[in-house]
This record gives C-alpha cells, sequence and structure tokens, in this order.
C-alpha cells in the first residue's frame, strides 16, 4: 500500500501542479450540463436537467479514465516508466497507483459537477444516495482506468493514443443511456445502450433518484471492472520496455 500511494500521489502533485488541466477538464461536462439539460425540449420528463445529470457525471468519469492512459503514454516516452519498472517495488503498485489517482481525479471533477448541477436546479439524488452514486463513480472509474492504462501500454506514442481516446469514448457516450430513455430510443440503439457498460453506471445512479438499489446492474459493473483490472495487471507483469 505504501508503494501504491507514492505512485498516486506523484500522480496527484503534477496535475495539482497543472492548474490549467485541472479547469480545462470540466470544460465539456459543464457545457454539456448547461447547454443541453438547460436547452433541449423533451417529453418524456418534465425536469431534464434531473435526468440528465447521472449521465453527465458518468461522462465526467469517462472522460478522467481514459485521458488517464496518457499518463503512461508520458512516462513511457520521458523514460520514467523504464526506471519505475526497475524498482524492487512491485509492477502491481505502479499499476495500482495509477488507478487510485485517475479513480480519485475524475470522483474529484464529478463533484465540481454535482455542484453545478444542483445551482442549476437539479435535485436528482437525495442525500442518502449520495454515497452510493460516489461507489457506482468510483467502480467505473476502476473498469476504465485500467483498460485505459492497458492500451496505454500497448501503444507507442501520445498521438496513437489520442485517436483511440476519441474513437472510443464519445461513441460510448452517444450508445448509452446518457441522454434519453431506452423507451424513446431506435431499436437498434436500445440493444446497444443496454448493455454498454457505460449505461450500467448511468442506470444504476438514476435507480437511486426512486430509492431503488440496481443491484444487477451494480453487480455486473464490479464483476467486469475485477476482470479488467486483472487482464490490466497481466498485462504489466510481462511488459518490456
Amino acid at each position: 500500500m505504501r508503494d501504491i500511494f507514492y505512485y498516486f500521489e506523484r500522480d496527484m502533485l503534477r496535475w495539482l501542479r497543472g492548474r490549467f488541466s485541472v479547469v480545462s477538464a470540466l470544460v465539456m461536462p459543464a457545457a454539456w450540463l448547461i447547454f443541453v439539460g438547460l436547452a433541449l425540449p423533451t417529453t418524456f420528463t418534465e425536469n431534464y436537467i434531473d435526468f440528465i445529470t447521472p449521465g453527465i457525471l458518468v461522462l465526467t468519469m469517462l472522460g478522467a479514465s481514459l485521458q488517464g492512459g496518457s499518463l503512461l503514454i508520458f512516462d513511457k516516452i520521458l523514460g520514467f516508466l523504464n526506471k519505475f519498472l526497475a524498482l524492487p517495488s512491485s509492477r502491481e503498485s505502479i499499476l495500482l497507483g495509477k488507478i487510485l489517482f485517475i479513480t480519485i481525479r475524475g470522483l474529484i471533477q464529478a463533484t465540481v459537477i454535482m455542484l453545478l448541477a444542483l445551482i442549476l436546479g437539479a435535485s436528482f439524488l437525495n442525500p442518502a444516495s449520495l454515497a452510493l452514486t460516489y461507489g457506482i463513480l468510483a467502480i467505473l472509474g476502476v473498469l476504465l482506468s485500467s483498460f485505459s492504462t492497458a492500451i496505454a501500454l500497448s501503444l507507442s506514442d501520445h498521438d496513437a493514443y489520442a485517436a483511440f481516446n476519441s474513437m472510443v469514448s464519445m461513441p460510448l457516450f452517444f450508445t448509452s443511456s446518457a441522454l434519453m430513455p431506452y423507451a424513446v430510443m431506435p431499436a437498434w440503439l436500445s440493444s446497444i445502450a443496454y448493455w454498454n457498460p457505460v449505461s450500467y453506471a448511468i442506470d444504476a445512479i438514476r435507480a437511486l433518484q426512486g430509492g431503488v438499489l440496481a443491484w444487477s446492474r451494480i453487480g455486473a459493473l464490479a464483476l467486469l471492472s475485477v476482470v479488467v483490472v486483472c487482464i490490466s495487471i497481466r498485462q504489466f507483469r510481462k511488459a518490456t520496455l
């Protein structure tokens, strides 16, 4: 745990020192919340901002987690990862330290978006459900950050990872239940959205609005996270740079 914390602390300090990156990461989710949540007319709900806020929280975590892979790319390019792999600390601690940082960074950003949603008039959750919401977002963060770091380990440069990020992030978001319920989607999109892991988190958070725990969605998300983390750990153990 001490080794994991050292790697986490290193990435956290680097992120906090880059003030522009701290602010810029919030621009896109905030824009979605304001310009779509407040302006888009809908017929399936009376308060669209309450409906869309869980999706924007998950979008925030999605963006933060997929951008986390670029941390590993820069460590590879600058030669730090080679040095880390040669240290006595286990390789798993490098990976888990990054997963911990990426997840906590995403939760911090999601907190800012949640406060903005409340300022804009959202009342989507009662206080008792907030802890469960953070738990669901954390599970999603672990899943996506372990996935992004595993992909980053396989790619050679930042441009390749940026192309991968663009190819994956928006399709995952738009083929989820973030913007509309399954009932108003085309049949082909509804099927894709239901099995999209991003929808697992969105649906679970929305269920909390009605005081319901969507155990099947949360359990599927947690199981998928464990599988992806194990795959990522196995890849790190075999890594040669």
